[in-house]
């Protein structure tokens, strides 16, 4: 790329940006930075979600047959180091989005995570190369991971930096949904290629389509936020010379600053994240590993209860603008704590219990292959409520978000200061929710006898329970309701 780092992409176009005033923000611009970014989100958020919904089959194309719980819990665990890593890449991009600008920032992440993605889909399996295989996929994994770390706070940062001062809860809501949405398109895509080239195709060489068809989506999206222009806020910083030349130095040394950062970790991020993950991910993983539904129905399931649900993110960020964020997060937070456990007890008896398929056999290299279970006696409707309802609490506490950590931070360092609590909670915290508890819920089952072992299977939700319990409490205690501040200021100020 020819143009040099110093200027952001657009930036030439961007117009007298020192005369910005985002109330005065058309209503069609804002909706086409909308349209860019949410459209570049929601592919992120696809290609990072395929892995995790194809875990099954990669752990038995990546890593050795031998032992297939050893081989899940490897599955899993490279699916969490993308989590993991999410805060490096807040670190890196946030630095980058706070000197060089917003656009260019969102733009490299978006090929970072497109070109891995489709790599994905082209890694020879463990039979082919051996050890390389989980090697490679490992890396890609990490890519993915630095590069989603970057974009949520770009593309929020943009998006609430051309909204109007006292609709911004509702405006940001929208990048909120992507994540839902691009849970649901990855698990669509997935059931739609089994469905056409069949189960036995698809578990040999079909899972390998939906990371090719993210190049696809990669280049559609490109083109998009190629147009814009950069952040006006941004280029009126820049043109100022306001723009912080050390962001990691001022969002994390300064004392004030680094107060709001823990504050957006401890009292909002880290349970919006194990609830978010708790709800749409865990839920998912938890109807086809724990309560054996099949894939299609269990799909059925979360994607009837994300479109039920997915207009409240948009519904409770608009909300928030006019009874403030924080009663709205706490509210989410609470519910999750009472009402998580006591829904999964619910999804666990409407499954019914689960008959064999096929039997246990031994395969040509003397493994033992286990047998097939399936829940054949579900009962989807109130299943779908269920979920619906965990669905429900996510939208609480992610509809509001992105306006409060926006709102908290001044613009020279605000892609950085809100990306790394974020991914640390969502990456972090949230991210490890399959990881962590399906090892709970195998050490519980491995207990000899007594209480933690009849309810092994609910173990693993303590966890997500206990952070989010811990968040709301010192949300409560901690955290301002604040709302419709003045962005145009330097250090952001309520406004009345």
């Amino acid at each position: 790329m020819e143009q040099s780092l110093t200027q952001p992409l657009g930036a030439a176009a961007s117009g007298p940006a020192i005369a910005h005033d985002n109330n005065a923000t058309p209503t069609s611009k804002i909706w086409q930075v909308i349209k860019a970014s949410s459209v570049g989100t929601v592919i992120e958020w696809y290609d990072f979600y395929i892995f995790g919904s194809l875990a099954t089959i990669i752990a038995t194309q990546f890593f050795p047959k031998t032992n297939p719980l050893a081989a899940l819990l490897s599955t899993l665990a490279a699916f969490a180091v993308g989590f993991v890593v999410r805060p490096f890449g807040a670190v890196v991009f946030g630095r980058i989005g706070d000197m060089v600008g917003r656009k260019y920032t969102f733009l490299l992440t978006l090929l970072l995570m497109g070109g891995s993605t489709f790599a994905i889909g082209l890694v020879p399996n463990y039979a082919t190369i051996g050890v390389a295989a989980p090697i490679i996929i490992f890396l890609l994994r990490v890519v993915q991971g630095l590069a989603l770390g970057g974009e949520y706070g770009g593309a929020t940062t943009y998006v609430a930096e051309h909204a109007p001062d006292n609709r911004r809860g509702y405006y940001t809501s929208f990048i909120q949904t992507t994540a839902t949405v691009g849970l649901f398109i990855s698990v669509a895509v997935i059931v739609g290629t089994k469905l056409i080239v069949g189960a036995p195709a698809f578990a040999e060489w079909g899972w390998r389509i939906p990371f090719l068809l993210s190049s696809v989506l990669l280049v559609a999206s490109y083109i998009i936020r190629r147009k814009l222009n950069e952040s006006p806020l941004f280029q009126k910083a820049k043109d100022e010379g306001t723009v912080s030349t050390s962001p990691l130095r001022d969002s994390f040394v300064e004392p004030v600053n680094r107060r709001l950062v823990l504050l957006a970790l401890f009292g909002a991020t880290m349970g919006q994240g194990v609830i978010w993950y708790t709800g749409q991910f865990y839920a998912y993983f938890y109807l086809q590993t724990v309560l054996k539904l099949e894939q299609i129905p269990a799909s059925i399931i979360l994607c009837v209860a994300l479109l039920a649900a997915t207009p409240f993110f948009v519904y409770f960020g608009s909300l928030s603008d006019r009874i403030g964020r924080k009663r709205i997060i706490m509210t989410g937070m609470l519910c999750g704590v009472l009402f998580t456990i006591p829904i999964f007890y619910g999804l666990t008896q409407f499954a019914g219990p689960a008959v064999e398929k096929t039997p246990a056999t031994v395969d040509a290299a003397g493994a033992v292959v286990p047998a097939v279970m399936v829940a054949n006696n579900y009962q989807m409707f109130p299943m779908i409520v269920l979920v619906f309802c965990l669905v429900l609490f996510v939208t609480m506490v992610y509809g509001p978000i992105a306006a409060y950590l926006v709102e908290l931070f001044p613009t020279k360092v605000r892609y950085t200061s809100l990306s790394v609590p974020y991914h640390i909670g969502n990456g972090i915290f949230g991210g490890l929710v399959p990881l962590i508890s399906t090892s709970m819920v195998a050490y519980a089952a491995a207990q000899p006898s007594g209480f933690l072992k009849e309810h092994s299977i609910y173990f693993g939700l303590v966890y997500p329970v206990v952070i989010a319990a811990i968040c709301f409490l010192y949300g409560t205690a901690k955290m301002k309701d604040v709302r419709n501040v003045k962005l145009m200021a330097d250090q952001p100020t309520p406004v009345a």
